[in-house]
């Protein structure tokens, strides 16, 4: 029996038992390696790859628990301050066990180019909109298809937009978000969990030419692809320029 999973803007997931069925794209066999390798390392906050099935969809194990689906504004999890502790630490753990991985000849990703040594395969989207929270403990992020070679603070840069949150105010308002005076306090508190040790200016330099680049890809996509057409039809391009906006006066 599949049941389709709620969420998702580019790709639908079905629930097959305790597995997950996705249609593959050209980048699945190195994620499914980078995958590999976390299962190696026994990180638990990913799912593991199960190669393919006979429909040809990508195979993996399923991470039980909650998630925000389509519902606004989030649960209350998602901004709570312990939540941005644990994301820091998640992105730290994951970041260090993916120190060490090579990714295999020629291998193709979504996102990031070609990967080169001093470069990690960041998850690139480690998002409320990807996590389980299971027990009263983030239990992990799915939906890897954006992995892709990047320099990590790259990758805290998008984690810090996301669970800060640092995005445009009338976007995490529509999600749940109030505590606009205490941005700044929970910015320390995310990098400090994370281990970040710059300043916080060169940081927040990061987290703009990350969104930058993000608002680029979409709208290069949006050109011949129906799916980011839509999200940029939608505003999502035009609120990540509100929220580079804001980024230029956040203090």
């Amino acid at each position: 029996m599949e049941i389709r999973l709620d969420g998702g803007n580019v790709s639908g997931a079905v629930r097959v038992g305790d597995t997950v069925r996705r249609a593959v794209g050209p980048w699945t066999p190195a994620v499914q390696a980078l995958l590999a390798h976390l299962a190696g390392k026994d990180f638990a906050g990913s799912p593991q790859p199960l190669g393919v099935d006979e429909q040809g969809r990508e195979v993996l194990t399923f991470l039980p628990g909650e998630t925000v689906g389509s519902t606004r504004p989030w649960p209350g999890w998602v901004y709570a301050e312990d939540t941005l502790v644990q994301v820091a630490r998640w992105l730290r753990g994951f970041h260090d066990a993916v120190a060490d991985f090579v990714p295999p000849e020629g291998a193709v990703w979504r996102m990031g180019g070609q990967w080169a040594p001093g470069l990690i395969i960041g998850h690139n989207d480690a998002a409320p909109y990807n996590a389980v929270w299971r027990d009263g403990k983030l239990a992990g992020f799915f939906d890897w298809d954006m992995a892709g070679p990047v320099r990590a603070a790259w990758d805290v840069a998008f984690g810090a937009f996301s669970w800060v949150p640092l995005h445009a105010s009338h976007v995490v308002a529509r999600e749940g978000f109030t505590d606009f005076e205490g941005r700044p306090r929970r910015l320390q508190l995310f990098l400090a969990e994370y281990g970040w040790t710059g300043p916080t200016s060169a940081f927040l330099e990061i987290v703009a030419a990350r969104i930058q680049a993000h608002v680029t890809g979409l709208r290069d996509l949006a050109a011949h692809d129906p799916v980011f057409a839509r999200i940029v039809t939608q505003g999502g391009a035009a609120a990540l320029e509100a929220a580079l906006a804001e980024l230029a006066h956040f203090t």
